[in-house]
């Protein structure tokens, strides 16, 4: 008489292997198929339905005003919308620190409609080597919302602080000062008058 469990051991460890070979098979699957639905979104004439799918970027508000920048801006950072008040003074502000700034934003605009597929956090890598004022624009762009900065030292503005969107991913966990004396570290730097 055999004992039950000598028969199923053998047939659990032939098993085993072939089980994590056919997981590895579906999960391999399932990520190739959504690489492509990722990789193709978007893209005219492509087969099962994905050219019903329409750039996300394709109906930005042309030019260089308030509209356009939000609507960069939301592609930049990947957010849906931002505080009125606050993208006005960014705005503002870096109009008033660039003189060509919004002629940046309708160029950066047309240029992210031409170039869909470009993921938001490659934009300044793709901009460097062909259109490097551009993506100069684009560091302003994002320094001013993550940081709250405008200009360069020493003629530097404090746009945002308790609102700058780098507070945004430990605002559950840190509480934000509630008072700026400078820009952000000021206290690293060593004083002037010593």
């Amino acid at each position: 008489m055999t004992d039950v469990r000598e028969n199923d051991a053998p047939a659990a460890h032939v098993t085993a292997p072939q089980s994590a070979r056919r997981r590895a098979l579906v999960l391999c699957a399932f990520a190739g198929a959504a690489v492509l639905a990722f990789t193709t979104a978007g893209r005219p004439g492509l087969p099962y339905g994905f050219s019903a799918i329409s750039p996300a970027f394709a109906d930005a508000p042309q030019g260089g005003g308030l509209d356009a920048f939000l609507a960069l801006s939301q592609h930049l950072t990947g957010r849906s919308s931002f505080d009125p008040v606050l993208g006005r003074r960014i705005y503002d502000t870096l109009l008033k620190s660039d003189s060509v700034f919004a002629q940046n934003v309708a160029a950066l605009n047309t240029w992210l409609q031409s170039h869909g597929g470009v993921p938001s956090d490659t934009v300044t890598q793709a901009l460097q080597a062909d259109q490097p004022p551009l993506a100069k624009a684009v560091g302003a762009i994002m320094r001013a919302w993550y940081l709250g900065l405008v200009g360069e030292a020493p003629h530097v503005q404090v746009v945002a602080y308790e609102r700058a969107l780098m507070f945004d991913p430990v605002k559950d966990v840190l509480t934000i000062p509630s008072y700026c004396l400078d820009v952000p570290f000021y206290w690293t730097q060593k004083p002037q008058h010593v």
